[in-house]
């Protein structure tokens, strides 16, 4: 299919006798916003670590675009820079400035000229609303101003995917709107991106697709409406019972 770029098969993670990840199928299509919702260790953010190759998967594969890139000697950077991600914790190097931070991974890794990048970096920085601070360093601005920063940053590799792993879970609940009002806005002009997510509003209106992971595998998937509306498993209604708005 055109439109299919991540093919995950038969994935399993272990991390010594500790099976993290179990047999895990899930594809990824142009244009999808994907929810990963679930308890804390449930196995959610290692799934994500591994499609970007953070981590390497015990066994299975991970398709891009048909190629198998867990198998041996694919080159993990080339391939991030069209599968980016989005950390937690932001990982901004401090010793930089928020705007040479959205450059120096595309000269280093995308080979553009200072200028290019440069030019490239504050197009993303003015998308998140950071343009004000491109000369401070991550210690000066806020956690939610670091996390934009860190998705202009993402942004200006040009990714085919983002990855988001529990973007807003380390910021003061204040800083939570303005990075979810980025990530919405993203949806909304197409970007294709895997979100795991303790926000359960965000999974239900703005993904087009939620997974529910309880203990290393897929529990249910589905489509928002029918996940939240009419869960299948009672797992999945537990789980859901704990969010339930009002």
């Amino acid at each position: 299919m055109a439109d299919m770029i991540l093919q995950v098969n038969h994935l399993s993670k272990s991390f010594g006798s500790h099976e993290v990840l179990r047999d895990i199928d899930f594809t990824v299509k142009k244009g999808d916003v994907t929810s990963i919702i679930g308890a804390s260790g449930s196995g959610k953010s290692t799934l994500l670590r591994c499609i970007n190759l953070l981590e390497i998967p015990t066994s299975g594969q991970i398709l891009y675009h048909g190629q198998n890139v867990a198998a041996r000697g694919v080159k993990a950077p080339e391939y991030r820079s069209h599968v980016g991600m989005v950390f937690q914790s932001f990982n901004l190097f401090n010793n930089m400035t928020v705007l040479e931070n959205c450059i120096v991974g595309q000269v280093k890794v995308l080979k553009r000229s200072r200028e290019e990048a440069r030019q490239h970096a504050l197009q993303y920085l003015e998308k998140v609303g950071m343009t004000p601070y491109i000369n401070a360093r991550p210690r000066q601005i806020s956690g939610g101003q670091k996390q934009r920063v860190a998705i202009a940053r993402a942004l200006a590799m040009d990714p085919e995917v983002l990855l988001f792993d529990e973007p807003t879970s380390a910021l003061d609940p204040e800083m939570v709107g303005e990075v979810l009002s980025v990530m919405r806005s993203l949806a909304q002009e197409g970007m294709t991106m895997l979100v795991v997510t303790h926000e359960m509003a965000f999974a239900r209106d703005v993904s087009n697709h939620v997974v529910y992971m309880n203990q290393g595998v897929i529990c249910e998937e589905g489509a928002p409406a029918d996940l939240f509306g009419n869960p299948q498993k009672q797992e999945t209604r537990d789980f859901l019972s704990r969010f339930r708005s009002t």
